[in-house]
Order: structure tokens, then C-alpha cells, then sequence
């Protein structure tokens, strides 16, 4: 089974492009939303957040506050690196697991920090996914309901395009929507032809 990687920076579209592949049957690992899941149930990982950042990135129900968090963690580079050193281990574990459990051709795990995780070493593909950095503001904007400051901090807290696709073997341009399944759709057969 060929281990392929889909990165792209915040808002670039990585999740669009994840489920497109999805729809054609190809198992897609959201490191994203595992992450919360693990900062959550994997009791080790949740002691060592408490840790680091004290109770208040938890809520009383024992939920992540990602809000809380992410005002301390994009703000600071230094605690950004500290919770990236304390999950990303736990998440490439989990990853190492899920891809084991796959039975297709391919499978494709998602992340923003592919790169800067190390993870990118663990595959056999990487896939970045690009935007117009103005269309990227817009549209977490939408998504994430917040200024565009905050935004740009995201971004800057992130490798450049031009830093993550000297890493790519295959890219993805996301500025216009109609043209993104054709890119899929050709992608797709050549991966069943590795």
C-alpha cells in the first residue's frame, strides 16, 4: 500500500481535496481531528497539555478548550513548538496504526504540519495542496469566524508554499474549485498505477 501524505498551509483547501479522494473510496486519516481526540481520551498526552499550559485548556467536562489553547499556543512560537513536540508523537503512532489497518491501494493522511512534524519521512508520496494567500485569509475567516490578524498570525506560525512544495511530488492548486476534481480525478489514476 502506498502511504501518501496531502499537506497544504491553513485554508489552502487540504480538507476539500481529502474528501474528494474520500468519495472515490480512499481512506483518508484527519490528523486534525484525531489530534483532539487524542488531547482529549489519551490520558498520558492530557497530562502532560495540563502540564505545559495549566488546567484552563480544558473544560470542566474534561473537553479540549481549543480556544483558550490556541490564544496561548499562536501567540508563542516557543509553546506552538512545546505542544507540536507533545502530540505529534502520539499522532505518529496513531497514524502508524491506521495505516497497518488499511486494505486499498493507497491511503492518505492529512495535516497542515507534515513538514515541520517530520512526519513527510514516514511516506511515500506527499501531495501539497496551494491557494492564492488572499483566498486562504478568506476563507478561515469564514470558516473560523475571526479577524484577519489572526489569520495572518496562523499563516506566519506555518511554513511558506514555497517551503512546503521544494518537499511535494505532486501539487494541487486549489484557486479555483471547478478545476480541483479534474486534479483529483488524475491523481487518483496515477497513484492506482504506482
Amino acid at each position: 500500500m502506498i502511504k501518501v501524505g496531502l499537506t497544504g498551509g491553513i485554508g489552502s483547501g487540504k480538507t476539500t481535496v481529502a474528501k474528494l479522494f474520500e468519495k472515490k473510496g480512499i481512506p483518508v486519516y484527519y490528523t486534525d481531528t484525531k489530534a483532539k481526540h487524542l488531547m482529549t481520551y489519551n490520558k498520558l498526552l492530557k497530562f502532560q497539555i495540563i502540564e505545559a499550559f495549566g488546567k484552563d485548556v480544558y473544560h470542566n467536562n474534561g473537553r479540549l478548550n481549543r480556544k483558550t489553547l490556541a490564544s496561548i499556543i499562536f501567540n508563542d512560537k516557543a509553546k506552538l513548538t512545546l505542544i507540536n513536540n507533545l502530540v505529534h508523537p502520539a499522532i505518529a503512532a496513531d497514524g502508524k496504526a491506521w495505516y497497518k489497518a488499511q486494505n486499498t491501494m493507497y491511503a492518505i493522511k492529512e495535516s497542515a504540519l507534515m513538514i515541520e512534524s517530520g512526519s513527510h519521512h514516514d511516506l511515500d508520496v506527499l501531495v501539497v495542496v496551494t491557494a492564492d494567500i488572499k483566498e486562504r485569509i478568506r476563507r478561515v475567516q469564514k470558516r473560523d469566524h475571526v479577524s484577519m490578524k489572526t489569520v495572518e498570525e496562523r499563516i506566519n506560525n506555518q511554513l511558506s508554499d514555497a517551503e512546503r512544495l521544494a518537499h511535494a511530488d505532486y501539487i494541487i492548486d486549489n484557486n479555483d474549485f471547478g478545476k480541483i476534481k479534474e486534479q483529483v480525478d488524475a491523481l487518483h489514476e496515477e497513484l492506482v498505477r504506482i
